[in-house]
Formats: C-alpha cells, sequence, structure tokens
C-alpha cells in the first residue's frame, strides 16, 4: 500500500489516480500510524510553501515524515512536496524553514524574457541513472507548474534538470529519497512509468 499524505495542501486525487491507473494500491490519508506502516509514501504539494509547512506542523506530520524516510522506506515528494524536503525557501519574501532533510535553498525563477509561473511541458535532462528512471528515455518530456526552483547544496543528489531561462534541478535522489519538482502524474506515459518505478522500487 502507498500513503498519499493528505496535509490540506495539493492535488492528491490525480496522484492517488495515477497509482490506481497503473495498478497500484494507494490511499490518501492523515492518520499517522496508516502512513508509518505503509509500504511507501508520497508527499504531494501544490500552493504556498510557508502554508504547507505550517499545515504539516499542525498536522503531526513533520515527524511522521522524518519517521518514514528514517525507516528506510521509499519516499516521493512531488512538486511543493519536494521543495519542502530541503533548508528553507525564499517564498513570500522570506527565509522560511523548510524540514532540512536535504541540503539546499528554494529560490524565485528569474523573470527574464519568460513567463513566471513555468507552467507546461518541457525537456528532463537525465544527468544520473537512477531507479525512478528504469526505462524512461535520456530526455522526454514532462508536466510542470512552478514559480520556485531548487538550489541544491549538494549535486550528487540531482539525478535530472531542465531549463527555463536558467539550468535547474528538477529531480533528485539520495537513498531511499526521491523528489522531483515537475509532475509525474500529469506528465503521461512518461509519468506512470516514474510512478510505477518507484511503487516497485526496493531498497
Amino acid at each position: 500500500m502507498i500513503a498519499i499524505i493528505d496535509y490540506g495542501m495539493g492535488n492528491l486525487r490525480s496522484v492517488e489516480k495515477a497509482f490506481h491507473f497503473i495498478g497500484y494500491e494507494a490511499e490518501i490519508s492523515s492518520d499517522k500510524d496508516f502512513i508509518l506502516n505503509a509500504d511507501a509514501v508520497v508527499l504531494p504539494g501544490v500552493g504556498a510553501f510557508a502554508d504547507a509547512m505550517n499545515n504539516l506542523d499542525k498536522n503531526g506530520m513533520i515527524d511522521v515524515v522524518k519517521n518514514v524516510i528514517d525507516s528506510g522506506k521509499p519516499f516521493l515528494g512531488i512538486c511543493l512536496g519536494m521543495q519542502l524536503l530541503f533548508d528553507y525557501s525564499e517564498e513570500g519574501g522570506q527565509n522560511c524553514k523548510g524540514l532540512g532533510i536535504l541540503g539546499g535553498a528554494i529560490k524565485l525563477l528569474p523573470f527574464g524574457n519568460l513567463k513566471v509561473p513555468h507552467m507546461g511541458w518541457n525537456c528532463l535532462e537525465i544527468s544520473q541513472q537512477s531507479p525512478l528512471f528504469n526505462g524512461i528515455r535520456k530526455k522526454p518530456y514532462v508536466y510542470f507548474v512552478h514559480s520556485y526552483y531548487l538550489d541544491a547544496d549538494d549535486n550528487d543528489i540531482v539525478i535530472a534538470s531542465a531549463n527555463y531561462g536558467i539550468n535547474f534541478a528538477v529531480a533528485v535522489q539520495k537513498g531511499n529519497v526521491f523528489a522531483t519538482q515537475f509532475h509525474p502524474e500529469k506528465s503521461g506515459e512518461v509519468g506512470l512509468g516514474m510512478l510505477k518505478n518507484f511503487a516497485t522500487y526496493k531498497v
């Protein structure tokens, strides 16, 4: 069973439906025991970083997320769920503390001649082989909706990047922790392939 953490933020139902579509049991839940006992856990998210951190704290999910990761179970952060794993975000004009599980900052995309948010399909540049990308072609197109990007402290955890005015990290892995800035659940067959790889990943 895959637990999808419900903390009042994000596009939870589409993630659940995507797992069901590829034949895996998944359930949206805010029950701590259910999440801790799941085989794998997903933290999705759409919205503001500070609101998300407040909701995680208010719902007692910060320790749950850290305990799941410490247990070695497969963990996947999606979009805002990826950003929350890092040290802090510049969103809102001030540095908002994140979970600090991975080192790095979340920064505003430079406006330049491009529209922000970065919304729509963009090419993924896979830089390191990862179980998440098994069977995925080298430069697939995936779907993005975001205004802030990851500036990771450790490039060794970065497994893919994209370009939107600047090159920036859009997928990371460290041990049992996977995270994507893009939405695999909205990225067609490519994204479903990644979700299947995550669902079948064994530490």
